[in-house]
């Protein structure tokens, strides 16, 4: 009797111990995919002052809509935010409907953003494509983006701008269904996308930014605002899920380097 309850008690602290030694292992493990998480969960811009009002960045493979009128420094915003990836080694993607290669890697020279080099680095891809051939490519699946992405391991990508692409459909409902069907193609090439859209935030009636708003993880402003003597740039963070972003406009300028954002809030802006 007294070897049947020793065996018992044996048994029973061996498992316990096994039981132990799985729960340490486990919240270690646990511990170590937390890390992880937090160490990939966000992807810098590297724009001076920008990264702290979203949190340290993009969340990881997000799909980003920045929002602004002609003029007011959208390409430049989205361009930055590849050539800092590419300085670091990240394989980036532009995706364009309505820039020419030469011209587009010209004026990018400008800002001291040599795009040709990064090419031949294999860091850069530069793509033409048709608002026609995206829509294609929702009804078929794939396309020349997707073997770019998949081929090249691309980490980010940037459509400039979605406009044309919008501009296909007649309804916000079917504007709707179709960035339903981009955005979620875009999410399973797990890399993280900025998304230009040519419209003025500040007009109320923004038929395609509604259509879009429901669908992208985050929506970003642009403001070209013009007073008495000049117009002055102005950026807001609307939307960005999973982040206790800030609320407040900031005033930026495009230096030589590309976008500055301000220190401080602007008080008002119209």
């Amino acid at each position: 009797m007294k070897k049947k309850v020793k065996k018992k008690v044996v048994k029973r602290a061996v498992h316990h111990k096994r039981k132990g030694a799985a729960r340490k292992v486990l919240k270690s493990r646990r511990k170590g995919a937390v890390h992880k998480a937090f160490k990939s969960g966000r992807v810098p811009m590297w724009i001076k002052n920008f990264d702290r009002l979203i949190g340290g960045g993009f969340v990881k493979d997000s799909t980003n809509l920045l929002v602004g009128g002609s003029g007011s420094g959208k390409s430049i915003f989205a361009t930055q935010f590849l050539v800092e990836a590419m300085n670091r080694g990240e394989h980036c993607l532009y995706v364009t409907f309505e820039e020419k290669k030469t011209q587009f890697y010209e004026n990018m020279m400008s800002l001291g953003w040599d795009l040709e080099k990064y090419e031949q680095e294999g860091l850069f891809t530069f793509l033409e494509y048709t608002p026609i051939k995206v829509k294609t490519m929702l009804e078929e699946g794939g396309g020349t983006i997707e073997s770019v992405i998949l081929s090249k391991k691309v980490s980010r990508m940037v459509i400039d701008s979605i406009t044309s692409f919008a501009l296909l459909f007649n309804d916000e409902l079917s504007q709707r269904e179709a960035a339903l069907s981009l955005f979620g193609m875009i999410r399973d090439w797990d890399c993280t996308s900025l998304l230009t859209l040519e419209e003025d935030p500040m007009d109320q009636d923004k038929a395609t930014s509604r259509a879009l708003e429901f669908e992208v993880d985050s929506i970003i402003a642009i403001y070209f605002v013009r007073d008495a003597r000049e117009r002055r740039r102005y950026l807001e963070v609307i939307k960005m899920r999973g982040t206790n972003h800030s609320n407040k406009i900031y005033p930026f300028s495009i230096g030589k380097k590309g976008l500055i954002i301000k220190n401080s809030a602007a008080s008002k802006i119209f």
